[in-house]
Formats: C-alpha cells, sequence, structure tokens
C-alpha cells in the first residue's frame, strides 16, 4: 500500500516480518538522475573519434578539458596511475550527488533533492567507506590495512574503528544537514524577506515571463550551495581513499 507521510509519497511493504519503506519520490529522481548520467556519458562517448589520427571533435575537447580538471581539483594529491584509476569513480559521485543537489530547484510537486534523505546521504557514504578499505587493501596488502587500525597501539583498535565509522556517519549527515537545512533556511528567509520589504517574494518579474523573485532566488542558492555541498562530499571521498592507500 501507499500513504502520504508529509509531502512524501511512502510505499510500505512487508518482508520476512520486517517492514520495508520506500519514498517514491526520493527513488523516482534518483533512478532519473541516473539515466541522465548514463545519457550524458553516451552523448559525449558518441562525440569520440573513432580514428586515433582525427581531429578533436568539440565533444572530445570538452570532455578532456573537463577530466583534466577534474584529476586537478579531486585528485590532485595522488599518483598519475592511481589518480587514472579512480578518476570515474570520484567524478560520478561528484556529478550524482550535483545533479541530486540541483533537482530541488525545479517547481515540480512532490520532487524533491535525492540528498534531502538520509537514507540517500548514507547509502553514498557506505559505498564510499567500502571503496576506501578496498583500495587501503589493494595498494597496500590487506595484512598491512588491517594493521593500521593497530596504530600507534594495538589496545587502541576499538577506538580506531569507531572513529573510522564515525567518519562515514559525519559524511552522510553533512551532505544531508547542509542540503535539507539549506532549503529550510531558503524557505524562512524568502518569507522574512518579503514581509520586511511588504513585497510577496512570489511577485513576478516582467522581463523574465512572470518568473516571481521567490523562484530566482531559490534557483540561485540551488545552484550555488548544491554545487559546494557536490564538491566538499567527492572532495572528502577523495581524500579517505588517499589516507588508506598512503
Amino acid at each position: 500500500m501507499s500513504g502520504e507521510l508529509g509531502k512524501k509519497l511512502i510505499l510500505h511493504f512487508r518482508m520476512g516480518g520486517m517492514d520495508i519503506a520506500f519514498d517514491l519520490a526520493v527513488m523516482a529522481v534518483a533512478v532519473g538522475v541516473t539515466l541522465l548520467l548514463v545519457l550524458l556519458s553516451w552523448w559525449l562517448r558518441r562525440g569520440l573519434p573513432q580514428d586515433p589520427e582525427a581531429p578533436p571533435t568539440r565533444r572530445a575537447a570538452l570532455l578532456a578539458v573537463a577530466m583534466e580538471l577534474a584529476e586537478t581539483q579531486l585528485l590532485g594529491g595522488y599518483p598519475k596511475r592511481l589518480a587514472r584509476e579512480l578518476l570515474p569513480l570520484v567524478t560520478t559521485i561528484f556529478l550524482f550527488v550535483l545533479f541530486s543537489n540541483w533537482v530541488s530547484i525545479l517547481p515540480i510537486p512532490y520532487i524533491a533533492s535525492p540528498t534531502q534523505d538520509i537514507n540517500v546521504t548514507f547509502g553514498l557514504a557506505l559505498m564510499v567507506y567500502t571503496m576506501v578499505h578496498v583500495y587501503g587493501a589493494k595498494e597496500r596488502g590487506l595484512k598491512k590495512h588491517l594493521k593500521s587500525y593497530l596504530e600507534p597501539y594495538p589496545f587502541l583498535l576499538p577506538m580506531n574503528l569507531i572513529g573510522d565509522f564515525g567518519r562515514t556517519l559525519s559524511h552522510a549527515f553533512r551532505l544531508f544537514g547542509n542540503i535539507l537545512g539549506g532549503a529550510i533556511l531558503t524557505a524562512i528567509v524568502l518569507d522574512l524577506a518579503g514581509k520586511a520589504m511588504r513585497v510577496p517574494v512570489l511577485a513576478p518579474v516582467a522581463f523574465l515571463g512572470g518568473v516571481s523573485v521567490g523562484t530566482l532566488l531559490n534557483a540561485w542558492f540551488g545552484l550555488f550551495v548544491g554545487a559546494i555541498q557536490a564538491l566538499v562530499f567527492a572532495l572528502l571521498a577523495s581524500a579517505y581513499i588517499n589516507v588508506a592507500v598512503e
């Protein structure tokens, strides 16, 4: 069955005596963002010349500049080989979080940013946590990677484990809190600004085809904060993996 929780449409069902709930809007938007990234990569891939000797196309040049920028900004502290290996993972995380954050500016009922849901951000943080251990064991060896939890003294193992997982919780809650808090703060500020100026923030702007001032401010704030938070999340993911492979 399905029901509404505030402005959310929740799907409930039981499996093995356990009640499971899905936010249909969050799932739909997350799948939509994923499909958008797939289509974007397919479009860029089609723009690459098949002949290595052929002059680069505009899409190929754009992709080369974007990859160079991403490698420099997100993976600047890595060796060249490892940076190229991690580039698809870190850039995919960045783009998924970026587009998920930007969804919130669309004036569509029931549609909100998936990163306003703690389940989404926690899932992303868990994926990063898993990749930290995968690359740590791969680059340093499993034995040396596990031994790092006994440093500097073996009796600190519980504290190292708690700190390790606490970092993952912080990674998830930082993105969730900033995106959700930003949405709430924007609504409050726009309401207070409208009352203080005695001009409704929903008043249309004539030269923009009737778009309200509130919509413009919300869109600008959403684009700016969404980009910053996506960059921070991807940078932290890169930093956590970098610590594990050193």
